[in-house]
Formats: structure tokens, sequence, C-alpha cells
């Protein structure tokens, strides 16, 4: 099935870590004028509305059981339109879609794998068949974690229309991006199929990424590049040091396949400020340190993740906005063959080439202490004898090298004849280094 490739991963900002299900179209155009005048020419162009835009009774911490979401005569979910105005009159996403193009931006929207129990109650009528959604529903696989849906059964006839008559819905509303939810936990592969056939039948180009990835096995490889844009590799990420350091390991294993093919996503960045509707927490700025922030940017864009902020960002820090324009650290997206080289105690190391026979280097030290070690040129795919030029990307500091010949840099893990990169790392903390000789 034909999909178009993407040459570097989806940048964008997403509304569900700072206002859950609740955002409102205020607050999505708020972000998308910050991100046309502050991020787009960093590359940041997708503004992603998540999860139950259709409920009118959305809250914080949570989702409400029975909810009356608003759906069309043909059980398609339609905005609320007293949280999207615009939205009032049938027109759905379309004039908010239209605003944010105007700002030279890309629109996304959350969905729910299924049909809405809504439209199963009501028998609503399959667009361009003679099935009710009650024929096509399956409430043996509905979501676990999500009251609002049935299951599907792709394998009926009005089963895919269903599906082709919602994504030609969003192709109508000119949504660039969708967030595919309830995909992987279990890994749906009926269903993916299903929706990825029904994009490329709506004629418009439509960005499929797939959640949550509940450590997802690379197994499933192959379908996903056959189908989809980006698929998650973890469940949920929050602010937490846990969450960040559990997906070195994830990363590790999907990295080296990140590629135009796809992209292994490690969830969206919950930095700046979050918590102010959401599913979890109150209103907080990031409760990750200022060197875990470093880390996590620095994994993802070494993994080359995609990236979606999950703060809002009129008020986020000017702290926090400076990790997503540094050009020079988002430039390691367009590098190849992204790898863990070393593991050893603490400190953790990946390499990454570019294109121009350069190469970069992230090291991070995992450990709650400062970590001063010397990098052996040997292990991070630098010539042994090295008399180029190490910057840390970062800051933008030049680094001093020197040659090894002494017995007491060979005890410290630095052999002879090569070229140590002296270094120290705050606690939980990352340098990210580009070496071009």
């Amino acid at each position: 099935m034909a999909k178009t490739p993407s040459p570097r991963p989806p940048l964008g900002w997403n509304s569900w870590d700072c206002y859950g299900t609740t955002v409102t179209e205020a607050e999505v155009l708020a972000n998308a004028v910050f991100m046309a005048a502050h991020l787009l020419p960093f590359g940041w162009d997708t503004v992603v509305v998540d999860i139950d835009w259709s409920d009118p009774t959305a809250r914080s911490h949570g989702y409400n059981e029975g909810a009356p979401l608003n759906v069309d005569a043909h059980g398609r979910l339609q905005p609320d339109p007293e949280r999207f105005p615009s939205s009032a009159g049938g027109a759905g996403f379309a004039p908010l879609a239209a605003t944010i193009h105007s700002l030279g931006l890309k629109f996304g929207i959350h969905i729910m794998r299924g049909i809405p129990r809504v439209a199963t109650a009501a028998a609503a009528p399959i667009l361009g068949t003679s099935h009710t959604a009650d024929e096509v529903a399956d409430a043996t696989n509905r979501c676990e974690w999500n009251p609002h849906m049935d299951g599907l059964l792709p394998a009926h006839p009005a089963g895919q229309a269903y599906y082709d008559s919602i994504a030609a819905l969003y192709a109508q509303w000119g949504v660039d991006f969708i967030k595919a939810d309830d995909m992987l936990w279990p890994y749906q592969a009926a269903d993916i199929e299903a929706f990825a056939l029904a994009i490329e039948r709506s004629g418009r180009p439509m960005g499929l990424s797939l959640s949550p990835g509940r450590d997802l096995s690379l197994t499933r490889l192959d379908h996903l590049r056959e189908h989809a844009t980006m698929w998650r590799i973890c469940d949920d990420l929050w602010d937490t040091w846990s969450d960040v350091e559990a997906n070195f390991a994830r990363f590790a294993r999907w990295a080296p396949v990140a590629s135009d093919r796809g992209w292994p996503d490690g969830d969206m960045l919950p930095l700046g400020r979050i918590g102010i509707r959401a599913e979890r927490g109150e209103p907080r700025d990031s409760r990750l340190t200022p060197a875990e922030r470093v880390t996590l940017m620095t994994l993802w864009v070494i993994a080359r993740s995609p990236l979606m902020i999950g703060g809002d960002l009129p008020s986020s820090t000017p702290e926090t906005i400076a990790l997503f324009t540094n050009a020079d650290v988002l430039a390691v997206l367009d590098s190849r063959g992204s790898r863990e080289v070393f593991r050893e105690g603490n400190l953790v190391l990946w390499t990454a080439d570019d294109a121009d026979g350069a190469g970069y280097v992230a090291a991070f030290n995992l450990g709650d202490e400062a970590l001063t070690v010397a990098l052996d040129s040997a292990n991070v795919g630098m010539p042994g004898v090295f008399s180029g030029t190490v910057r840390e990307l970062w800051t933008g500091a030049v680094l001093a090298t020197r040659p090894v010949t002494v017995q007491s840099d060979e005890a410290r893990g630095v052999a002879p004849g090569s070229t140590a990169i002296p270094l120290t790392i705050e606690p939980h903390g990352a340098q990210l280094l580009r070496w071009e000789s």
C-alpha cells in the first residue's frame, strides 16, 4: 500500500499533556500562532487536537462514561461546537484547519479505533451502504481504558465503509495528520490496514500515527512501515525521570530502523507548562530538572523520534522554548545510523553519522551524581588519532581533545593511541557532540 515517505520525523504540538480532553479552539489557535511565529523556522509545523474533541462534557482527570458525543447522521464524530465555535452548522474542523493552514502549518486530530457507542445505540446508517452501526460494532473488542467506542468489524464490508467515510470526512476538513489510538496494545492489524486503506481512498495525504506502544515488538516492523508514518514504542510518557530513563532501552532497539519508511515514536515531550486541565496532575511546569529536559531532547533527537511538544507554548518559559529552537541540535534528525554503542555503569553513549562524513555523539549520565569521564574516540566512531573539532551543540562550546599516551589514561578506560574527550556530565544529564575532521 503506497505511503508518502517523510525525510524527517514529524515535529509539532499536541494538546494532550496540557489540556487532556478539554482543549478549546482558542487554545489550539494560541499555540498555532505561537508555533508559526517562533518554531516554524526550525521545522515545527504540525498542530494536533487530541482526544475527545466531540465530547461536550469533557473534563480533566478522566473520561465520562456514557458521554453524549457529538456525531452526524452517519455516526461520525463532529467537534463540540461549544469548545470549537467555528465548527457550528456542520462545518466540522474545516474552518479551524483553514486558519491553521493560513499560518503555514499542518492540522492534525486524534481518533479512536472503532465506532462510537452512541452511533451503535442509534443504529446510525453507514454512509454509502445499507448497513447500520450496530451491524459492524464489535463489543468484544472494545478499548480497555476509554468508554466511548465499540470495536469495529473491519472484515464486514460496512466496517471498511465506515472507516472510508470518516477518512473522507477528515479529507474534506483539510486534516493533514491523524493520531489513531488503541491500535497497538493489543496489536490491531486489521484496523490498521483498514484505516490506512481508508486514508488512501480519501485522496488526501494524511500522516498516520499509531499509539500507544507499551513495549511494541520489532516483529511488527514490516507491517508498521507498510501502513503508518509513525508508531509509539511506549505507553504515555510523563514528566518523571523514570519515564524518560525507561525509553533508553526501547530506543536502543528501535532507533536503528528509523527512516523515511517510518518513525518509532517515544511519545510527546512533557516540557513546558503542562497539566493545565490534563488527564494527570495539576497545572505545573514540567517536573523534569533542567538537565533531564536536555537528556529527553537529546535522546529523542539522536534516536530520530518524532517530536511533539506537550506543553502550552504561550505560557512556557523562554528556557523551555530554547530547547526547541537550537538548529544545530535539530539537524541531528537528518543524520543516519543512530545507535547506542556503549553502556557501562551510568554512562550511555550513542552515535550517529552525518552526511558530510562528520558524526554525532550523545553522552548520557543516568546516575544521581555528576560523572567525569574521558571518552575514548574508539568507542564513538571517531578516528583513533583525531585532530579535528568537537563541539557541544547545546552550549556551542568547542571541547578540548588530547592524544592518549600515558598509563593513567589507559587505566581510566581510554587506550593509548586513541583520542580522549574529557567530559563532566550533570546528574541525569547529557551532552550532544558533533565532531568533524
